[in-house]
Parts: C-alpha cells; structure tokens; sequence
C-alpha cells in the first residue's frame, strides 16, 4: 500500500463531472476518481474549513463512530473491479468496512486518518504527470484554492459520465 493525500476535487467539463484527485506521498503517480457532487463538496467543505449550520452526512459519520468508542484507522483504496473503485475503511480490532473512496476520503479529511492506494491499483490506474505538465498540477491547485462548494450545487451529478464508484 502506498499513501495517498488529497490533491482535491474539481469540476471536469463539459459534463460537470467532479474528480477526486489523490497523489503518492512519495511518489510521482495520481490517482484521479470520477465522485459525485455531494461527496466532491464534502471533500471541498473540509478542505476549505466550511462549516454548514447543519451536520452533513460525513460529519454525522464521524460523530457516530465516535460515539460508539471507535476511531478510523485508515482508509484503503484496494482495487477497481469493472470499472468500480473499491475502497474499506479500517477500524481497531481488524474492523473493516467496505465504502465507496468518496465516502472513504471525505471521513479521512474529517478525521485525520490516513489514505492509501494498493500497489497493484496504482500500477494498473495511476497515472504520472511529466515534469514539464506540474505547472497544470499547479494550475489545478489554484483552481482549487478559488472554487467554492456551491460549484458542486445540485444538477452536476452523472451528467456525461456514469458514477464509477456505483
């Protein structure tokens, strides 16, 4: 397993279609992820501090298992099978649970648990960036820096692309 962070989410047009775009730590591949609005602005929320006048479903995730005396231990993305991304999140005592890597990344922003990618899925999905496209990642980070999570509004859900996580 190689850890992952969060490059973060954006919009691809035309379709509207958000990607959750994940980095090796030590490493040169990305791991981009085509993910539904409102788990790209889960993800974009955290990252951007928001904080809504009601719990979203992650927070509310994360409140419950803490609740229950557990903490997550990590969040593994394992493999793609026909085209789905499968990812677990790993709890104490060898716990684990099978979630969508949306779902999984945005309770790892909340929690502070780490992410990591299988060595095979990196192999077969991964994707490097040459040196002379970081100014795109670079573009891409200042994108993020200036998107809001009302871009992820309503309405920009499977248009043009269907849902790889299922």
């Amino acid at each position: 397993m190689q850890e992952l962070r969060v490059v973060g989410v954006r919009v691809e047009l035309p379709g509207n279609q958000p990607i959750l775009l994940l980095k090796e730590a030590q490493g040169e591949r990305y791991l981009p992820i085509w993910i539904g609005a409102v788990e790209a602005a889960a993800i974009a929320f955290e990252q951007q501090g928001v904080r809504p006048a009601r719990p979203m479903t992650h927070d509310l995730l994360r409140e419950v298992v803490t609740a229950l005396g557990a903490s997550l231990q990590a969040v593994h993305i394992t493999e793609m099978r026909d085209g789905i991304y499968i990812a677990e999140l790993l709890f104490g005592n060898e716990r684990t649970v099978s979630a969508r890597p949306s779902d999984a990344v945005a309770l790892a922003v909340r929690t502070g648990a780490p992410i990591y990618g299988a060595e095979a899925l990196l192999d077969e999905v991964g994707i490097e960036i040459p040196d002379e496209q970081e100014d795109e990642v670079e573009k891409f980070r200042e994108f993020l820096d200036n998107i809001s999570p009302e871009d992820f509004g309503a309405g920009s859900g499977s248009a043009g692309r269907p849902d790889p996580e299922g």
